[in-house]
C-alpha cells in the first residue's frame, strides 16, 4: 500500500509537512480519538508525505500556487500523515555555528 501511495505522482515521494506537537498538547491530554485528522493529528508530532502548505511561505497571499511550488512547497495529489510523537521523543537542532540546541525533551518543548 505504501509503495502504491508513493508512486501516485512525483511529489508523493517527498515530505509535505513536519509538525512538532508536544505530548502535552490539549488534544493529547483530552485522551479522546476524534476520528478526524484535523483534530487527531494535533495529538502528536507527525510527518506527511505529499502536498505541502503554501501558506507557510512568507507572502503566499500575494502569490499563485505555481509560485509557491517554485519556492519549494511540495506539490502532490496526496497528503498522508504518519504519527511519530511519543513521550520519549528528543529532538536536537544544530545551529549554523555548530552549537546543538534541544528542541524537544521527553516529548515536550525544551524551553
Amino acid at each position: 500500500m505504501l509503495t502504491k501511495m508513493l508512486e501516485m505522482d512525483e511529489g508523493a515521494k517527498y515530505l509535505g509537512e513536519c509538525a512538532l506537537v508536544p505530548t502535552d498538547s490539549p488534544i493529547s491530554n483530552s485522551g479522546l480519538l476524534f476520528y478526524s485528522t484535523l483534530f487527531d493529528e494535533n495529538a502528536a508530532c507527525h510527518l506527511a508525505m505529499g502536498e505541502g502548505f503554501p501558506d507557510c511561505v512568507r507572502g503566499f497571499e500575494n502569490m499563485s500556487l505555481e509560485e509557491c511550488y517554485k519556492l519549494g512547497v511540495n506539490e502532490s495529489m496526496i497528503h498522508v500523515d504518519f504519527m511519530i510523537g511519543c513521550p520519549e521523543l528528543n529532538i536536537t537542532a544544530k545551529t549554523r555555528d555548530g552549537k546543538t540546541v534541544p528542541i524537544f525533551v521527553k516529548g515536550n518543548w525544551a524551553f
